[in-house]
């Protein structure tokens, strides 16, 4: 583990850096950088519909032609299917040896989308959260934790520009893990699919839709399999699943351990190393790549497919009951 006072943030200090992106973490990563006092740019497409934003919030727009002859380091934030193409189009034979990428997924270095040159610093500096809260800790004085790798040392500097770029974005005050651009990847999208999103919202389905089916009121079902699970997430983030289980009662401690040894443990172990396997053998990669190919066909037929499944009707309804959504209600 890395902390503020193993990170000098001189290697970085009189450097040039270039956000590729202003999206979620591109907006929150620069936003943070200016105001470590890093000389920031924001590169972005003519048309981009962040232009304006970034310009408000004090950015000068580089063009990727003038940001990769311009930059020291260039902070590549655009998504993970876009990033291959701009490294082709302007940064494998324009950009000088010596200078520094950085990513915060390891996708395309690890799945050989991208193969650098040898003379370019190639790290990974990833914070663990999404780029709002990258922002808002930020602003709190605090930060989120990250995990740093280097994947090319050119000039030996590496890590240090690794460490330095951290603590300008606050993860440093609460600590950096050093792995690899292989391992972040490969956990990253297993904790994605099997867990926080994939596995998350098909138990949320399959537990509505097995009481709705057995004649129970949608508004019931969404309320114990959808609603009360920030209750418990909460819970567990603040305390581990031990201290969850002390704050339930026994009955719902009980039926907890009950339903995972007899259920859950024998069937969920098994699909998830086959989740696992298949992105370590870069079959989910391949899948990804190639329905980018075909402008998201199957991404765009799930989309539809289940935005209007009965749990999200229900869910709208029901969200307006809350104070949170007041607001919406009488407006």
């Amino acid at each position: 583990m890395f902390y503020d006072k193993d990170c000098n943030i001189d290697f970085i200090k009189n450097k040039i850096i270039t956000v590729i992106g202003y999206g979620s973490q591109g907006h929150a990563q620069a936003l943070n950088l200016k105001d470590s006092n890093i000389k920031t740019y924001i590169c972005l497409k003519k048309d981009s519909q962040s232009i304006n934003k970034a310009k408000k919030a004090g950015f000068e727009i580089l063009k990727p032609e003038d940001a990769v002859k311009l930059s020291d380091i260039l902070v590549i934030l655009i998504p993970d299917e876009d990033q291959k193409e701009f490294y082709y189009n302007y940064i494998e034979n324009k950009f000088i040896k010596g200078k520094t990428l950085i990513f915060s997924h390891g996708f395309n270095i690890h799945f050989k989308q991208i193969i650098p040159k040898n003379q370019f610093n190639i790290i990974l500096v990833a914070p663990k959260a999404p780029g709002h809260t990258v922002r808002s800790t930020f602003l709190d004085k605090n930060g989120v934790p990250a995990l740093i790798a280097v994947y090319q040392d050119y000039d030996k500097n590496s890590l240090n520009i690794a460490l330095a770029y951290a603590k300008c974005i606050g993860s440093s005050r609460i600590g950096l893990i050093l792995t690899t651009f292989k391992d972040e990847t490969e956990t990253d999208l297993f904790g994605e699919q099997s867990v926080l999103c994939g596995g998350v919202s098909s138990l949320i389905i399959c537990g509505f839709e097995t009481l709705v089916e057995a004649g129970y009121a949608p508004e019931l079902a969404y309320f114990e399999c959808l609603h009360e699970l920030k209750l418990i997430v909460d819970l567990i983030y603040e305390g581990g699943l031990k201290d969850m289980r002390y704050s339930i009662s026994n009955t719902a401690e009980f039926g907890d351990y009950l339903t995972s040894e007899n259920y859950y443990f024998n069937t969920f172990k098994k699909i998830m190393k086959k989740i696992l396997k298949n992105i370590q053998n870069g079959n989910f990669a391949k899948k990804f790549l190639l329905d980018k190919s075909n402008n998201f066909l199957k991404l765009n037929i799930f989309r539809e497919k289940y935005k209007n499944h009965l749990i999200e009707c229900v869910g709208k309804k029901i969200r307006l009951m809350f104070s949170w959504n007041y607001k919406k209600i009488i407006n």
